[in-house]
């Protein structure tokens, strides 16, 4: 199935967050209503806020807009940090266009970044429910510490598989495991339901971040929306990366060890040792292995077409090649 396909029951409710998202950029500082409506409708698979809407229906969750002004919550933390994260990388291409940093440059993209943030804790205030401040208060704190955490690996050549993950969970998979729970909240379901929301979207937002892994190495640039390889040029060391130094031969370990010491190294060598090992099939293997988990956790979900959807989503991840 495709993406539109999986999120076809919740068209009307995507429709209707990005009006929440809209109206909530509505700034009389021109700046940003400029870069925030960039970042916005640079498009994306929005994934997150979805996840709040999905996990929300598919567990009862009728009245009310809270679902709406949640998954608008998750996408403005979401892009603030992607605001954040290509100053740090200093990336000048994402979603197949120019950053806003390449653009309006860093500082702009920074405080931008930031009033989103802000924007975010706003939104998430009014829908008044403790237990969704401090579900997403805390994840906005893991997600700060995975960045950290990121930025202590790049150029390290020891980094561990054990460490790589930390960083995943962290960075990537808590934003996804935070929207996922926030939906169970607002539904008001058992503690087995929510716990099992949250697992879901861990699980899935683990494989999300290891199949972007994969296609660092094995997609097109044209196709990702990114330059291929980046993650190497910038010296961090990936799932596939840190299999190879792992487990391929002695020369291919020091190629690879070198390339992330270094940030620099003739990509075609390190694609060849890439490709010549198991490292991409492991790394697919390890996310293939998360979304399975994730579609576990849905035992305890009614039968509806929200959790069809939801176990689409799961398959989706591991499959897509963008």
């Amino acid at each position: 199935m495709s993406i539109i396909d999986i999120m076809s029951p919740i068209k009307a409710d995507m429709q209707a967050v990005n009006g929440v998202i809209r109206a909530h950029l509505n700034s009389d500082v021109v700046m940003i209503r400029t870069i925030g409506e960039y970042i916005i409708s640079a498009g994306g698979k929005r994934l997150r806020p979805a996840m709040v809407l999905m996990i929300a229906k598919a567990l009862g969750y009728q009245e009310g807009t809270h679902h709406h002004e949640l998954a608008a919550v998750v996408e403005f933390i979401h892009t603030s940090t992607l605001l954040h994260d290509d100053v740090v990388d200093e990336s000048d291409m994402r979603r197949g266009r120019q950053t806003a940093n390449a653009i309006f440059g860093n500082a702009a993209s920074v405080l931008v970044g930031d009033y989103l943030y802000s924007r975010s804790f706003e939104m998430m205030v009014a829908v008044d429910s403790m237990e969704v401040m401090r579900v997403l208060s805390a994840a906005t704190t893991v997600i700060a510490e995975g960045e950290v955490l990121q930025l202590l690996n790049i150029h390290d050549p020891d980094v561990t598989i054990e460490r790589y993950m930390q960083v995943v969970r962290y960075k990537t998979a808590k934003l996804f495991e935070a929207a996922a729970e926030i939906g169970a909240i607002i539904a008001n379901v058992s503690p087995e339901q929510r716990q099992a929301a949250a697992d879901y979207g861990r699980h899935v937002g683990t494989a999300f971040q290891l199949i972007d892994d994969v296609l660092d190495y094995s997609g097109q640039a044209e196709a990702l929306g990114k330059n291929v390889g980046d993650d190497l040029r910038e010296g961090k060391p990936t799932l596939p990366l840190i299999r190879v130094m792992e487990n391929g031969t002695p020369e291919q370990s020091a190629l690879i060890k070198e390339a992330i010491r270094k940030g620099d190294a003739d990509f075609a060598q390190i694609a060849a040792a890439i490709t010549s090992t198991d490292a991409l099939a492991f790394t697919r293997a390890q996310a293939e292995a998360e979304a399975h988990k994730a579609e576990q956790a849905l035992q305890y979900f009614p039968e509806s077409d929200y959790k069809n959807a939801l176990l689409a989503l799961s398959k989706f991840t591991v499959a897509r090649d963008r």
